[in-house]
């Protein structure tokens, strides 16, 4: 816009001086007015031209304008274009859009280590403090460089006061110490407002990160070491937990093969013994029956009976006992030898 109006005033100027020439050369008097006209036309031309496309100002978007009234700054403008008198309206430009600056430093942990730190940090100015911005740095890039000195000094301060192994295990929470620090300074004191402060790259010494790197291979071997360990356990408690569950199995079994075996010969013997009662009730022997908690009882009497009746029952059990398959133990003798008794079970 202001181009073309430069460009239409040139011409204007350029045509009044031609004709003007032109017309003075003729020498007519009728001329002379009409060269006097082409002057003035001229003049007025040159006047708009020193006035009007230098007081046209523009402020493009992202951007506010510091007007200064005769050197004193009076007000702000948003983006759009103006009409100020040149030579009594100043604009001093203002960058509104978020800043980003990076910075490279070196800093020592608590412990002595140095380091290189990278840092960005992004920030933005203050529309409603955009006079106090101008009167006391007259530009953005005096701010600038202040912030960036200010981000410098409170990284060293939050990182001189860590190890450089809490650095390192800890750097998620680096940052926003930083970040706070700087909050704290700048936003009270320099019109602007911090957006984010990110540590993008942290770079010890190569004997430091030697030690870092052999202490984490250490560490490493250790948790696979107690794994390794765990694992043994758990594999050995697998192990031992099948032995045992299998040793109780097999005495289960034992146990029921156990039983078997002695309820079987019970009841073997218990058979042979109900065998013997029969025999000697059909050889003329007196039975007598007691009931007990633990079954019945029964005794043979052998009073009265000769020996060979006596060696004879007897014999007849043994041969009874052998054929069974009974163990050979004769049944318990109680009493005074003249009656043997029989515990038979139920």
């Amino acid at each position: 816009m202001i181009g073309v109006i430069l460009a239409l005033v040139l011409v204007v100027i350029v045509g009044g001086c031609v004709a003007g020439a032109v017309i003075f050369r003729t020498k007519k008097r009728n001329n002379r007015k009409l060269f006097t006209v082409c002057v003035a036309l001229a003049g007025v031309a040159f006047v708009m031209f020193m006035l009007l496309p230098f007081s046209l100002h523009t402020v493009e978007p992202g951007r506010v304008a510091v007007v200064k009234v005769l050197g004193s700054a009076e007000y702000v403008r948003s983006p759009g274009t103006y009409f100020d008198l040149w030579f009594t309206r100043q604009y001093d430009m203002l960058d509104t859009t978020v800043q980003q600056e990076q910075i490279n430093t070196m800093c020592y942990s608590s412990d002595a280590q140095t380091m290189d730190v990278m840092l960005v940090v992004q920030f933005q100015i203050r529309t409603d403090k955009a006079i106090e911005i101008d009167n006391n740095y007259n530009s953005l890039a005096r701010l600038t460089e202040r912030v960036r000195s200010i981000s410098e000094d409170k990284a060293k301060t939050v990182l001189s006061q860590k190890s450089a192994m809490n650095i390192i295990e800890t750097r998620s929470t680096v940052s926003p110490d930083i970040e706070r620090l700087i909050k704290e300074t700048v936003e009270d004191n320099y019109y602007v407002d911090i957006v984010a402060v990110v540590i993008t790259n942290i770079d010890f010494s190569d004997a430091f990160e030697k030690v870092v790197e052999d202490k984490m291979i250490a560490e490493q071997e250790k948790l696979k070491a107690e794994y390794e360990k765990q694992k043994a356990i758990i594999e050995a408690e697998k192990e031992l937990e099948v032995a045992k569950l299998d040793a109780e199995a097999r005495i289960a079994r034992a146990q029921g093969d156990a039983e078997a075996v002695r309820l079987a010969a019970e009841a073997e013997a218990n058979a042979i013994k109900v065998k013997s009662i029969e025999v000697a009730r059909m050889l003329g022997f007196n039975i007598a029956e007691t009931v007990t908690e633990d079954g019945v009882l029964y005794s043979i009497d052998f009073t009265g009976k000769s020996e060979e009746e006596i060696a004879l029952i007897s014999e007849y059990l043994k041969y009874i006992a052998y054929l069974e398959k009974w163990d050979g133990e004769l049944p318990e003798v109680m009493g005074d030898g003249a009656n043997v008794f029989l515990p038979i079970q139920p």
